[in-house]
């Protein structure tokens, strides 16, 4: 066991994680030159095509050093605010991280926020300079950023490059010298955490697992403690580039267990694995549960494909754990599900990947965050729907959920910053500077107001330089109210949505000129209207396609057109009583992209 070191790569986004960690898989020899390519680890198509990680990769990597061979165990983690729940799980399987921080840009937001994770769980830290090869690198500045943030001394800072290679051999020295080995015990009674799973349609069920104390064997008869199951160990082993297997893994190792598990509720990422004859005392302390910020109702198109998209979400959900869902029916949608992400770029990820590993076109609605209602007899619930909230004369108070955001800035851009914030309802409540040039702002804001587009618009008035990162602090009261869609007086539920009264007005006329915009004219006139309750604040109307009934009547009375026109006019309107419109897909994508 001495000779294990688990370890992971934390950082901001694009700050080189991916990159370095082929150079270390390079440098161990743990891959040839041949398999090697950008981002090795990064195994999925949206991935590479984006250049963002979105799973966190573990791999295992043999070291050699003064004659003594070490493994490695590496987690190449996430860098984006809403995949932060891979992070956690990748740290919870750690001893040690690697902070990496981009020396062209200096300390981020994010840095920050995945720095107090690892800190929580007393991992050590060994903070990396990277990019160092760039003529924009300011070395002097950065270290210091990175001393006052840790307090480590400047010569534990490592200057590298991702790119060259430069600088991987003191990675690899400092991981042996500084990373603690795993504390366990190999002849006590089997306790293993399950940190990660995959389905593959031959095997079954894939868990991954890092082992606290004991021993496990091949054939062995284990459980799972949350579910109670038991399974025979058909396969365990190692995660090199590909799954290797072994004969058995001991306390310290991260591998893989491979048991015919086919189905995916019988796994749950943070739970414990433990031997049938000799089961161990308590389960590990996982992690917390995921708190999904975002809802969005996911539709099949087609109606009959309702259960093929409750099986590809069960085994999305396998490789992700932070997708929850639970069903629920529209009328204007049919069956479908009410998912929980934890942000846009996540609930995006999500779709994409529905739509290429499981062939499902799915729709999705407008998405919005968990409410608090309080109706008038002091009974409490939640909301992730609009349509659930409870007619206005039983309802006392609305809450909605508020969040700590902590943006970092250059100072240049501090008035633009601070007017989006107070313009999404946000509250100032600290202001720090890091650098001469560089800026902490915290604000409280409604986390309602940041879902949509707040994180593109301060990348664009900060010309890419601000980084943003917040977590959850509580539900405070607020003036919401319900805006309901009505096409032709009747109310499309997957476009309602609970908003802020001062905006209401403003975003239901804007709804409403976008869908008079995207709606197909019909035979009839169609009533495009927003309201909240029964007062109509908005509308705008899809006027008909007419024929010319009167282009035979040339020359001749006034009468005979009259009556054409007039047989036209009742032929209209009992049209517009049995007719139905169709919304197409991308009127509510529309809504979402609404500036």
């Amino acid at each position: 066991m001495k000779h294990i070191r688990n370890f992971c790569i934390i950082a901001h986004i694009d700050h080189g994680k991916s990159t370095l960690a082929d150079r270390l898989l390079q440098h161990t020899g743990t891959i040839s030159e041949r398999q090697l390519q950008e981002q090795t680890l990064d195994d999925m198509d949206l991935e590479r095509e984006r250049g963002i990680t979105i799973k966190s990769h573990a791999i295992q990597m043999e070291y050699a050093i003064d004659g003594e061979k070490y493994v490695f165990n590496l987690i190449d983690t996430p860098g984006h605010v809403d995949f932060s729940y891979e992070v956690s799980r990748s740290i919870a399987a750690c001893e040690g991280a690697l902070l990496i921080v981009d020396a062209t840009q200096g300390i981020q937001a994010q840095t920050i926020s995945n720095l107090y994770l690892a800190l929580e769980h007393d991992l050590e830290i060994i903070p990396v300079l990277n990019k160092m090869d760039l003529d924009s690198a300011m070395p002097e500045e950065v270290t210091e950023q990175i001393v006052d943030l840790i307090g480590c001394d400047p010569d534990d800072v490592i200057p590298a490059s991702g790119k060259t290679g430069k600088g991987v051999d003191e990675i690899l020295k400092a991981v042996v010298e500084r990373v603690p080995a795993p504390k366990g015990d190999p002849e006590a009674p089997l306790q293993a955490m399950i940190f990660d799973s995959v389905f593959n349609s031959f095997r079954g069920i894939i868990a991954y697992f890092r082992i606290l104390n004991g021993t496990i064997r091949k054939n062995d008869l284990v459980k799972f403690v949350n579910t109670g199951r038991k399974y025979g160990a058909d396969e365990i082993g190692v995660l090199k580039l590909d799954m290797e297997p072994r004969k058995e893994l001991s306390a310290g190792d991260v591998g893989y267990i491979i048991s015919g598990i086919k189905q995916a509720k019988e796994v749950k990422v943070g739970d414990t694995i433990t031997l049938v004859d000799r089961p161990c005392g308590q389960a590990i302390k996982g992690f917390e549960d995921v708190k999904p910020m975002v809802f969005a109702g996911i539709y099949p198109v087609d109606t009959e494909d309702y259960e093929e998209l409750r099986a590809s979400l069960e085994k999305l959900q396998l490789n992700d754990a932070s997708l929850v869902y639970e069903p629920e029916s529209s009328a204007a949608l049919g069956f479908g599900f009410r998912c929980g992400f934890l942000g846009m770029l996540h609930m995006e990820i999500i779709q994409e990947r529905l739509e290429r590993e499981f062939n499902m076109t799915v729709i999705t609605t407008v998405p919005n965050v968990g409410y608090r209602a309080t109706t008038t007899n002091d009974e409490t619930f939640e909301v992730n729907n609009p349509s659930e909230l409870p007619d206005p004369n039983h309802l006392a108070m609305v809450e909605e959920p508020y969040i700590k955001a902590q943006i970092i800035t250059k100072s240049s851009f501090v008035g633009q910053v601070m007017s989006l914030c107070i313009d999404k309802r946000g509250n100032l409540t600290n202001q720090v500077y890091l650098t001469s040039d560089r800026v902490e702002l915290s604000f409280d804001m409604p986390l309602g107001e940041i879902v949509f587009d707040f994180y593109d618009k301060l990348k664009t008035i900060s010309k890419g330089y601000a980084s943003f990162d917040y977590h959850p602090i509580g539900y405070k009261e607020s003036k919401l109210v319900k805006l309901d869609i009505l096409l032709n007086g009747d109310q499309v539920d997957a476009l309602s949505a609970l908003i802020h009264r001062d905006n209401a007005y403003d975003l239901g006329k804007r709804i409403c000129a976008k869908l008079r915009e995207l709606i197909p004219r019909q035979q009839f006139e169609i009533a495009i209207q927003a309201a909240i309750g029964t007062k109509v604040i908005a509308r705008e109307t899809v006027r008909a396609v007419r024929k010319d009934v009167t282009a035979k009547c040339y020359g001749g009375d006034i009468t005979r057109k009259r009556k054409l026109l007039e047989k036209q006019k009742k032929g209209k309107k009992r049209m517009r009583q049995v007719g139905n419109v169709e919304i197409p897909q991308k009127a509510f994508m529309a809504v979402l992209q609404l500036d």
